[in-house]
């Protein structure tokens, strides 16, 4: 496809995915969808210009409006994913001298706001938790997240998935922390290899997959992932559960639980029962009440612990959003503790990094649940052999003791932005 071309796609799929009505992601597979000309490279390149731009949307609004033409197509020009030298092939002489200007603008000189690309609401938030380390975090959540896999231990074994991946031509590393995890060079397509057909390898990242290891489900228990979605950690909590037992992934949304079963079938397991529910107090909760060993309650956020993958998140997002996300994760959890039996484990988690919908509602729970006793996820975590747990846990901060909470930072772990909280039914 000419530079031109592919310049253009890149502008208006940009003006589609700035107004905000649906998720990034969803907004780029429908545009790939009506346009299938698009090669997987001129793919590859649309959907990260997209994200760069998103990343560094304040930024670049900056410098963009020094410029000229429409705004899309000086954002798209700006965010570029691919040689520069290609993108050259495609400006004007007036719109490579812009951009040459754009290249001598110093960080020494920008706004704070211009350097963390945050809104102001957030960037509020995070600085008055974070202090000194607010700018790092804010820097991290810049740049793409790396690739991570899980390995389905019930299909193969870490070091015998690495061998195959190497002889691929897939360099990876096994995660820091993840008994399961390998990190992968670059953004591969793994879809087409054997050994994720064969279900040996599922996407899924670090942080998540310490979640489910938090759960260590065993042998023969009963367990529920109450708010499944598509079934990443059920997937995961089913292999160290080694396909006995009887594991109910639960959800809202039957659709999304659909996309759990090609992921089922190829993992092998035959203990998981996905189950659509109507709400947080369906029947089918009422009947399992009190005879659960295990529940991880995956809990519904804002998201915010992802913005290097879902950097829309932070601008389609408000305080109000997370106000409303808070009080569904509080009767969420309530609900979901109605099924723990007593001896039994209750882990509530997010994807998030306000306290609002992290320490706060797992605080509050506690005060209201004293018949559920904290459990210290830095000492669970060392249990599981996990190098250098208290690093992933917070600090001592009031009554809380250090290593209560998990608190996962992509700045310090290399991770998505991760909270979870555990307690023991008494």
């Amino acid at each position: 496809m000419h530079p031109k071309a592919l310049l253009d796609h890149c502008a208006a799929l940009l003006a589609q995915v700035l107004r905000f009505d649906h998720p990034a992601d969803a907004v780029v597979s429908r545009y790939f969808r009506e346009n299938r000309q698009l090669g997987q490279r001129e793919r590859a390149t649309l959907a990260e210009t997209v994200y760069a731009v998103l990343r560094r949307k304040a930024y670049f609004e900056l410098l963009a409006r020094s410029g000229s033409g429409p705004k899309e197509r000086r954002l798209a020009i700006l965010g570029f994913a691919a040689d520069r030298g290609l993108l050259s092939g495609a400006l004007s002489q007036q719109e490579k001298d812009w951009l040459h200007s754009c290249d001598t603008v110093q960080e020494s000189e920008l706004l704070p706001v211009h350097r963390h690309n945050l809104p102001q609401w957030l960037a509020t938030e995070l600085e008055a938790q974070l202090g000194e380390r607010f700018m790092a975090v804010a820097e991290s959540f810049l740049e793409p997240a790396p690739l991570d896999i899980r390995v389905n231990s019930v299909r193969a074994k870490r070091a015998e998935v690495q061998k195959a991946l190497a002889a691929e031509g897939l360099a990876a590393q096994p995660t820091s922390y993840s008994p399961w995890g390998l990190r992968l060079q670059g953004k591969p397509g793994l879809t087409r290899l054997d050994l994720y057909q064969q279900g040996s390898i599922e996407i899924q990242e670090e942080g998540s997959q310490l979640l489910a290891l938090l759960l260590d489900a065993r042998r023969g228990e009963m367990v529920v992932d109450f708010c499944a979605g598509a079934g990443g950690k059920t997937l995961a909590i089913g292999a160290t559960m080694r396909n006995t037992g009887r594991l109910y992934a639960f959800d809202v949304s039957a659709h999304r639980l659909e996309n759990l079963k090609p992921r089922l079938a190829r993992s092998g397991l035959s203990n998981v029962h996905p189950a659509a529910i109507a709400h947080e107090r369906d029947d089918r909760i009422k009947r399992l009440a009190g005879k659960i060993d295990r529940v991880l309650v995956d809990a519904p956020c804002s998201g915010l612990g992802t913005l290097r993958r879902n950097p829309d998140l932070k601008w389609r997002q408000d305080p109000a959003i997370v106000e409303e996300f808070a009080v569904k994760q509080t009767a969420i959890l309530a609900s979901a503790a109605r099924l723990v039996k007593p001896g039994g484990r209750l882990v509530y988690a997010t994807c998030s990094v306000l306290p609002m919908e992290n320490e706060v509602i797992a605080d509050a729970f506690g005060v209201a649940n004293l018949g559920f006793r904290p459990l210290n996820a830095s000492e669970l975590l060392t249990q599981l052999k996990v190098s250098d747990a208290a690093s992933l846990c917070s600090p001592a901060s009031g009554a809380v003791e250090a290593g209560r909470y998990l608190r996962l930072w992509p700045d310090l772990h290399g991770t998505d932005g991760f909270f979870a909280a555990a307690w023991q039914k008494l």
